[in-house]
């Protein structure tokens, strides 16, 4: 009979595994005496051989019956690590890509690229479990899962902290809040088992983990706090009154309108409503005393008209203003890239005998900007009648008077945001002569129904602005340029 190697049984380690080494040389590990004699048939040993015989097997820490593998708590430990990082995977892929695959700066898509390789990560951490909580083969198991493990903790958290904020229902928060409470389970077991032992250089490893959580930190913020504040917004709006034209035998002349708008500013806006109205002013001038009491005049006619509020003169008095032309300017839903500019030409008529003193022109422009928000601009753009009884913006003309409804959704282009936060819409409504209002909620108002609670605060974190423009004309001068 040939001699053979002696058969050293090392002691079971902290998962009950037990190495096997022959002559110096590691054969495989056993978690029983069957995977032991099957080791050893690999070997060429008889499978009737005496596990006892101490010319053939050095057992230590134990004898050939201390196997403490409790397989059940293994597996079950394993597969709790593997799902908790897959799905952790999962929200990492679909917080990071529409930001990756579609933010307007590069900011905003270096953070969605750097969730979603975090995500890369934490799915080569799943395939790393399998062996960790296996034969361990490859010694960087337990370091990989640990990184997507501490992967996991810091993006929960963050996901925990924004939805604090303000605490509203989103399906969001039933994943990231169960996995924030899986990731610090899994992170205690880990440190407890000391998983980075199979780092040869375990501190470098803990600077790299250091490095990239501050490089994500620094890049978040500098996307979602620095950027949007100070990339400037500048809007030109200007409105100018032509030479008006009289028509022979007609009783009116002509009055053309010029409106133009450019966006001077380094950031893209979205307009969410716009106006322009043309007004006729009459008045009384009964009262021409150089003693006059200017706040007296201002006292008798601020309020009988809404547009008047603030308005005061001397020697007007009973100052009224009618509408001659309301209309939208470029129209909701539209927008304006850098640079990009936008002219109307109208033309609109004032009576030969209109009883006016002079006419005015008035713009409002509403917008929000692209860098905060990306607006359903196919859903938005359709105007819905609140005098149509078919349509779900339906509103008796008693409460709502005549309107035009806009409304769509709004993503904000962090979408760590939206996965915390209710869906926002914003609603726009315009009627003729009145000034535009524009809101954005986490309600979907129909039926003539605002929402005012949190507009502010929205209107604020989108970005949302209004610019107003205007120009004013005596009738005499219309008079005198056309002939009339």
């Amino acid at each position: 009979m040939s001699l053979r190697p002696w058969v050293v049984v090392e002691s079971p380690d902290t998962r009950g595994l037990r190495r096997v080494t022959v002559g110096s040389e590691t054969v495989g590990s056993a978690w029983s005496l069957r995977e032991l004699r099957r080791i050893l048939g690999r070997l060429g040993y008889p499978e009737d051989a005496d596990l006892e015989d101490p010319a053939l097997i050095c057992w230590r820490g134990g004898d050939s019956g201390t196997w403490p593998d409790r397989a059940w708590r293994r597996r079950a430990i394993l597969v709790l690590m593997t799902v908790g990082l897959l799905a952790s995977m999962g929200l990492n892929a679909v917080v990071g890509w529409p930001d990756a695959a579609g933010a307007l700066t590069f900011a905003q898509r270096l953070t969605g690229i750097l969730f979603v390789l975090s995500g890369l990560v934490q799915g080569a951490a799943a395939l790393m479990a399998l062996d960790y909580w296996g034969r361990r083969q490859f010694k960087i198991s337990g370091a990989l899962v640990l990184l997507g493990v501490l992967i996991s903790l810091a993006t929960d958290s963050l996901l925990l902290f924004m939805w604090l904020e303000e605490t509203e229902y989103t399906p969001y928060a039933l994943v990231f809040l169960p996995l924030w409470c899986w990731s610090l389970w899994a992170l205690f077991l880990l440190v407890r088992e000391r998983s980075w032992g199979g780092v040869p250089q375990p501190k470098r490893f803990a600077a790299g983990v250091v490095a990239t959580a501050l490089l994500t930190g620094v890049s978040l913020a500098y996307s979602t706090m620095y950027q949007p504040t100070a990339a400037p917004m500048h809007f030109t709006l200007q409105a100018k009154f032509g030479a008006a034209q009289a028509d022979r035998g007609l009783p009116f002349v002509h009055v053309p309108l010029s409106l133009r708008m450019k966006n001077t500013g380094g950031i893209p806006v979205y307009i969410l409503n716009d106006i322009y109205t043309v007004r006729g002013r009459g008045a009384n001038y009964s009262r021409f005393s150089q003693n006059g009491d200017l706040l007296r005049e201002w006292r008798e006619s601020a309020g009988k008209s809404g547009y008047l509020t603030g308005e005061a003169e001397l020697y007007v008095d009973d100052l009224k203003k009618t509408t001659i032309s309301s209309s939208h300017f470029y129209g909701p839903g539209k927008w304006l890239e850098v640079g990009q500019e936008y002219a109307l030409e109208r033309v609109f008529q004032v009576p030969k005998d209109a009883t006016y003193d002079t006419v005015s022109v008035d713009v409002q422009v509403s917008y929000m900007r692209k860098d905060r928000g990306k607006l359903d601009v196919d859903e938005f753009s359709t105007a819905h009648y609140t005098w149509n009884e078919n349509d779900d913006y339906y509103c008796a003309w008693q409460l709502c008077g005549q309107q035009l409804i806009y409304q769509g959704r709004v993503r904000h282009n962090n979408n760590l945001i939206n996965v915390t936060r209710k869906p926002r819409f914003v609603k726009a409504v315009w009627s003729p002569g009145a000034v535009p209002i524009s809101a954005i909620s986490s309600g979907q108002v129909k039926r003539g129904q605002v929402a005012y609670g949190e507009v502010r605060r929205e209107l604020d974190r989108y970005g949302a602005a209004r610019i107003r423009a205007g120009a004013e004309v005596s009738v005499a001068e219309l008079l005198r340029s056309s002939g009339a």
